[in-house]
């Protein structure tokens, strides 16, 4: 059932998305002003609100091509009909097959530890983000590390300190300039000795050199692997949903340097760029596993696709 319950899920989630909501659907109401059935000038109007609510271009015109089929196929499709339709294709490309992650954070963990490597720019909700996994872990009853490898500036190890000790959660650290893959493997150690459940391990959050950030993120994996040989099991990049496009350029220069496997869309109470989830989820194939709705450490929520396209489309 999770934490809580899902009454309680659903009220945060559709606050979280009221101002995409708000943004989509009177773009949408324009779009459709005054038609009776979906022709060339509504789907033009339609890719072009999905273009404005950051879905992307080409997942963009993805959903106009499954929309011009279904017209082939039905000869007539009503407005009334399009959100319906919107809804279901949205969702399909929402949807990944079901992986090995915990469903929630008092789901059965597949690994013990139970890694995740967290990776993503500076400001985009990288740390709280972190401390917000660990104090959902830790209230499922999972005991949990961090790991203080953003080595690259002296206020990244501070502020997850900070977070540790107000989370109540141990972390190791050996200051800036240590090496982060040294900092990885010892917080790994610590962990497997205390016998701890989930590590979370923060990186450096800088793209100015993306060969630097492989061989970095590289050496930090394999490091790992000598002590746990399928370590991580997460490579989590957290993004800022508030920054539409921006967020998608920086899923492509960090899949391009590393392999991600999981996404964080943060501050997504704060913005109408929601949309911005669909065109990531799409383009690149990696899940979106967890979504940031406020400023409360529960207001992180296990992503979960049906859910968001219902708060979405819901009346």
């Amino acid at each position: 059932m999770g934490l809580f319950s899902r009454k309680e899920k659903k009220q945060t989630l559709d606050q979280g998305l009221s101002k995409t909501k708000e943004s989509f659907f009177a773009k949408l109401s324009k779009t459709i002003l005054g038609k009776s059935t979906v022709d060339d000038s509504v789907l033009d109007n339609l890719e072009e609100t999905l273009i404005t609510s950051d879905v992307g271009v080409e997942t963009t015109l993805k959903i106009i091509d499954k929309l011009q089929e279904r017209i082939r196929r039905d000869k007539y499709i009503s407005t009334s009909e399009l959100n319906s339709i919107l809804r279901a294709e949205i969702a399909t490309l929402l949807r990944k097959p079901a992986g090995a992650f915990p469903e929630d954070f008092d789901s059965s963990l597949p690994a013990s530890p139970y890694v995740i490597l967290v990776v993503g720019v500076n400001g985009v909700g990288k740390t709280t983000t972190i401390a917000k996994l660990a104090y959902q872990y830790m209230l499922a009853g999972r005991s949990v590390v961090l790991g203080a490898a953003d080595t690259f500036r002296a206020a990244a190890v501070e502020q997850l300190q900070l977070w540790a000790d107000r989370v109540g959660v141990p972390i190791v650290q050996q200051g800036m300039n240590a090496d982060p893959a040294s900092v990885a493997y010892d917080t790994l150690q610590s962990a497997i000795s205390r016998k701890a459940d989930v590590v979370i391990i923060d990186t450096a959050g800088r793209l100015h050199n993306k060969v630097g950030l492989m061989n970095e993120l590289g050496k930090i994996k394999k490091v790992m692997q000598k002590l746990m040989p399928d370590a991580p099991h997460e490579v989590l990049l957290v993004l800022d949903a508030s920054t539409g496009q921006n967020a998608v350029e920086q899923a492509r220069q960090f899949t391009a340097a590393t392999d991600v496997n999981a996404l964080a869309l943060t501050k997504l109470d704060g913005t109408a760029k929601g949309g911005v989830i669909i065109g990531i989820s799409d383009q690149f194939q990696i899940p979106v596993r967890y979504i940031g709705l406020g400023e409360k450490m529960t207001d992180l929520q296990i992503f979960n696709a049906d859910q968001f396209v219902d708060s979405l489309f819901e009346q």
